[in-house]
């Protein structure tokens, strides 16, 4: 019989897919729920969410999507995982679009991108890297890349951690940064203002780097030892309840925030499974996911996940207030993928002899 806590999640997942079109925006948060209901559809053994999942690909080989940015990397997780189910070439030709823009794209310091690219927003804020990268940017290229065997675009994607530990990541405290302003030449927010969810995407898509990459890659150990200093960093500020709050350092100024949460338990449970991470990251792990899914509400009107901030930028100006005043809903996308990466991890533990 499935655990009641992760039975919770797919009841979530399958309320989300029946209330919501295909046709979802080519953008991160969309991209990331895609992606989590096609590893739940692997996880499972099923092919529940794969009508809904072609339907996205569908759409945009109708509507071809422009790829502009960071953010709009991540859809290619949904193409290239229906590509490898259905072999429909009209779904590789949206992958090899996200292929050649990961590609080609200048890098703007080092080997890391511009993370508005050439989008419009970019003509409006500073050229810069954020934090989000390393799960919108890298990790559909190290699923890749580790599949079809393509060492450069691998060994690409395992110089990322490194290059953006040494921009982003506080020397002191081990704790990650939104973004680096070029023309600062520093990180931003100046002061130290920990993204509860920008420190999430962190620890949730290096353990799925490591994976890809394998652990005889030169920069393997490197990558574990920053996953290592993060996830030490982050249980400090682990709320009693389990939860982590949208500014990790500021539990009692700011509120708790359930999409960051469940990122971190993904990221705590996987680097345990796997060995990249001690074990006294396991209890810590489990107590967050079930935080996570102890607040999935069922009503007659549905199935939610609430405390889910919405999208987020480090604000020129007063990027406290940014992060604390950014307003919460329920069922966001990202939210609830976050809420799966978790579910599966602890899953996974359960189960093991």
């Amino acid at each position: 019989m499935p655990d009641a806590y992760f039975s919770k999640v797919i009841q979530l997942c399958d309320y989300w897919v029946s209330v919501n079109r295909p046709e979802m925006r080519w953008m991160w948060g969309h991209a990331l729920m895609g992606y989590a209901l096609s590893e739940l559809d692997s996880y499972l053994d099923t092919d529940k969410y794969t009508p809904f999942l072609k339907a996205f690909c569908d759409y945009y080989v109708k509507n071809p999507p422009n790829i502009d940015y960071a953010d709009r990397a991540a859809p290619a997780l949904i193409t290239y995982a229906m590509q490898k189910k259905t072999g429909n070439t009209d779904y590789q030709k949206l992958t090899e679009k996200v292929l050649d823009y990961i590609r080609y794209e200048p890098r703007l310091i080092d080997d890391a991108v511009n993370h508005l690219g050439t989008s419009l927003e970019s003509r409006f804020y500073p050229k810069s890297i954020w934090v989000d990268s390393l799960m919108m940017f890298c990790v559909f290229p190290a699923r890749y890349a580790k599949e079809q065997g393509d060492k450069q675009l691998l060994d690409f994607t395992a110089r990322q951690p490194e290059i953006y530990s040494r921009y982003l990541q506080d020397k002191d405290d081990k704790l990650w940064y939104h973004s680096y302003w070029i023309r600062l030449k520093s990180h931003y927010p100046v002061s130290k203002l920990y993204w509860g969810r920008g420190n999430g995407w962190v620890i949730c898509a290096l353990p799925m780097i490591l994976d890809h990459i394998g652990p005889d890659h030169p920069e393997h150990q490197k990558i574990r030892g920053i996953l290592q200093d993060t996830a030490q960093a982050l249980l400090k500020y682990q709320r009693e309840d389990g939860t982590f709050a949208t500014v990790l350092n500021m539990p009692g100024k700011t509120y708790r925030e359930l999409s960051a949460t469940a990122l971190i338990a993904a990221g705590l449970l996987h680097g345990v499974r796997c060995g990249y991470l001690d074990k006294c990251c396991l209890q810590p792990g489990i107590k967050a996911f079930r935080a996570v899914a102890e607040s999935i509400t069922t009503n007659d009107n549905g199935v939610f996940l609430p405390e889910i901030s919405g999208p987020t930028i480090p604000l020129p100006l007063f990027p406290y207030l940014g992060y604390k005043l950014t307003p919460r809903a329920k069922n966001v996308a990202y939210g609830i993928a976050a809420a799966v990466f978790a579910a599966i991890e602890y899953d996974i533990y359960s189960k093991l002899p």
